[in-house]
C-alpha cells in the first residue's frame, strides 16, 4: 500500500491510498499520518481511495480508529473516490451511514 498526502488548503488535508488496505503493518501507517497531521493542526482531512483495490476488516477498522482521533479534536473526515468492493465493504458494515462518502476530491472540497 502507498500513502500520500498534500496539503489542499490551511488545515484540509487529501489522504491518497493506493494499493490493497488489508491486515499487516503497512496500514498502520495510515494512522500515523493521522496523528502526525492532528499534532500540526490539520482538522479537516479527505482520504482519496480511488487507487484502494482491496480493503479487509483490518483497513476498516483503521478508519474507524482514524475517525475517532479526528473528531476527537474537533475535526472532519470525508471519504473520496471509492467504488466496487471497496465502497461495498463500507455499505455492508454500514459505515457509509457514518462516514461522508464523495464521488471525487473535488467534491469532497
Amino acid at each position: 500500500m502507498e500513502i500520500t498526502q498534500q496539503e489542499v488548503r490551511p488545515g484540509t488535508v487529501v489522504i491518497t491510498l493506493s494499493g490493497k488496505l488489508l491486515l499487516g503493518a503497512e496500514g498502520g501507517e495510515m494512522v500515523k499520518v493521522v496523528e502526525e497531521r492532528l499534532a500540526a493542526g490539520t482538522r479537516r482531512f479527505i482520504f482519496d481511495l480511488k487507487g484502494v483495490t482491496a480493503i479487509d476488516s483490518t483497513g476498516i477498522g483503521r478508519f474507524i480508529a482514524s475517525f475517532n482521533k479526528i473528531m476527537g479534536k474537533g475535526g472532519e473526515m470525508r471519504m473520496a473516490g471509492a467504488s466496487g468492493h471497496v465502497l461495498d465493504s463500507f455499505r455492508i458494515s454500514l459505515l457509509d451511514k457514518v462516514f461522508k462518502f464523495y464521488g471525487s476530491v473535488e467534491e469532497a472540497l
